[in-house]
């Protein structure tokens, strides 16, 4: 089986912050995996390097067999579809949710000047059906509630028909029926053998849809652990990410936790 991520002992550095320490990590084709930690663990730190936003500081870092610093990043973005808040905060609010897709064809945010043929046209009318955004098409994205700018900028990320999906933090800001929904649009686009290989950024084990197969955990920078969910998700492992002793719970294929209460 190909990997479409190789990370091999990866450090962040920002001057004297370690964002990430010694980061090892594969992601093969098919996998879906949710990266878990608490804030300042160094998730969206991870996914900017594995959309190719970031440059290592050491180690080396590979993206769909081109290896940062020694491929060109222009090339190898439009290969990756990325979803996250601060390429939500660049989109105009005036701009028509067609319009909002279909310029991924162009790896542009904002429509100007450029020709989209009318197949272009036709598949982004039938991502958002796919992510049930259909009736949006002819919204302007700032009219949109939270939810419905999410399932849009999901869309835009599969335009291009990535290699690699990376979702930052989707459900973050959403009301519990945003995030339901967003949750059950996640579990199709996981469990769609179609579907390119799949990166989750989480806080919380709730959001993790079912159809996922893998999870990493991480703490300050460095990887508590990672491995197939069935085996990697348990309340030991949750407790040292979080720093908390915590129980976890599953049903239905959906996990839930809190911390754990002292009885006397």
């Amino acid at each position: 089986m190909n990997s479409v991520l190789e990370l091999a002992d990866v450090t962040v550095r920002r001057g004297q912050a370690v964002l990430l320490d010694r980061v090892s990590w594969t992601v093969n084709e098919g996998d879906r995996w949710v990266i878990l930690g608490a804030n300042g663990a160094g998730k969206t730190t991870l996914v900017q390097l594995c959309s190719a936003q970031i440059h290592p500081t050491e180690g080396r870092a590979g993206i769909l067999g081109e290896v940062l610093g020694e491929v060109d990043v222009f090339e190898l973005r439009p290969r990756i579809g990325y979803t996250s808040a601060a390429i939500a905060e660049r989109i105009p609010r005036h701009e028509l949710v067609r319009d909002v897709v279909v310029s991924a064809s162009y790896g542009v945010i904002g429509r100007w000047r450029e020709a989209y043929e009318e197949l272009d046209h036709e598949r982004a009318r039938e991502l958002l059906v796919e992510v049930g955004a259909g009736r949006l098409l002819d919204r302007t994205f700032g009219t949109l509630s939270e939810g419905e700018r999410k399932r849009v900028q999901i869309a835009r990320a599969l335009m291009t028909d990535p290699e690699l999906l990376i979702l930052d933090e989707p459900a973050a800001g959403l009301d519990l029926g945003g995030r339901e929904d967003l949750v059950s649009t996640m579990s199709v686009l996981a469990t769609d053998s179609l579907s390119p290989a799949i990166v989750l950024v989480s806080h919380h084990v709730e959001e993790v849809p079912p159809g996922f197969t893998h999870v990493l955990m991480l703490r300050a920078g460095q990887v508590v652990t990672a491995g197939p969910l069935g085996s990697v998700m348990t309340a030991e492992n949750l407790s040292a990410t979080f720093g908390m002793s915590l129980q976890l719970g599953i049903e239905d294929g959906r996990y839930s936790a809190r911390r754990r209460t002292r009885h006397r």
